[in-house]
């Protein structure tokens, strides 16, 4: 089945032959390898299955989707743990509650033939990001580890142009950058890159994409039966992942190059098998990172910032 793909919004409606519950699902960027589960759940008909009509759709401002699902335009909107933790603080009546990609994506990436051999080898140097705030605490805790402070480097704000200011030399390395995609386009571009792990640089593990509801309006209910289908989905990649590319890949031209297909195999193993599945101690212990870094004034516990909606 081939779905069309709009600038700035993808609608994959199914064509449902019985009522069902209408749900809205707001991406946190334009449609890529890391939304396998839900575009797999709508093409392969799981979400009808479990009476869900589902509207997906990518925002032409990735800010948004969180603002919009606390004002309660949307149902659910994919985003990210360490983003959460801010916007709850901020006010913003949000809650985590599944888990999409369960593991950290984000690297600290310099240039694989390039004289930073290490994180203790930036002192000195020029470090982009995009987003001001959790980046540059995940950056202060990783030099920390290797006994710098955010004072020995210069940070460069590169805006969403992470590998080409370091392919260019415009940086000596960039936080920020996935390892499931940057580390493939510079691979490709013939100039390989080196990922430094956020979580072996003694960053607390995460969950990097989750799907997050408001926490005053959600329906425990189609949300349980969403986080199911993509459950199903998940399983069917893991089983069949060329077939399940094959599917992906044929619901938009642009998704069939060899980038897209490389951060799909890449992804793979980061798919959250259990989306449902909740890790308080995950949760809590990014908390107190954000605390220690002065990004947050106080620490919130579990309860207010994820839940388990199979215990609701």
């Amino acid at each position: 089945m081939k779905t069309v793909l709009f600038a700035g919004a993808m609608c994959l409606c199914a064509a449902p032959t019985w009522a069902q519950d209408q749900m809205t699902l707001l991406l946190d960027w334009f449609v890529n390898p890391d939304h396998g589960p839900v575009i797999i759940a709508q093409e392969k008909g799981y979400f009808a299955d479990i009476g869900l009509s589902v509207d997906v759709i990518a925002p032409a401002d990735p800010s948004n989707p969180p603002k919009m699902v606390a004002t309660g335009q949307a149902d659910l909107a994919i985003s990210y743990q360490p983003q959460l933790h801010l916007h709850i603080h901020e006010g913003l009546p949000l809650q985590r509650v599944g888990t999409l990609i369960a593991t950290p994506l984000n690297c600290l990436l310099t240039l694989a033939n390039g004289p930073i051999k290490s994180p203790g080898d930036l002192k000195g140097g020029k470090v982009g990001f995009s987003v001001g705030g959790v980046e540059e605490a995940v950056l202060g805790h990783v030099l920390k580890t290797h006994g710098l402070t955010l004072d020995d480097v210069e940070l460069i704000n590169v805006n969403w142009s992470l590998s080409p200011a370091l392919m260019s030399g415009q940086v000596d390395a960039v936080i920020g950058a996935f390892r499931n995609f940057e580390l493939n386009q510079m691979d490709i571009e013939s100039v390989p890159g080196r990922c430094f792990y956020v979580e072996e640089e003694g960053l607390p593990p995460y969950d990097e994409l989750i799907y997050i509801a408001n926490s005053e309006t959600m329906d425990t209910d189609m949300i349980r039966r969403f986080l199911a289908a993509t459950e199903k989905a998940t399983q069917y990649i893991i089983n069949h992942p060329d077939d399940a590319w094959q599917i992906f890949s044929g619901t938009a031209p642009e998704l069939q190059d060899t980038l897209n297909e490389r951060a799909w195999a890449d992804t793979l193993p980061r798919f959250a098998l259990r989306p449902m599945a909740m890790d308080a101690a995950r949760y809590d212990a990014f908390e107190k990172f954000l605390h220690e870094a002065d990004l947050i004034p106080n620490v919130n516990p579990v309860s207010k910032i994820a839940i388990d909606v199979t215990a609701q």
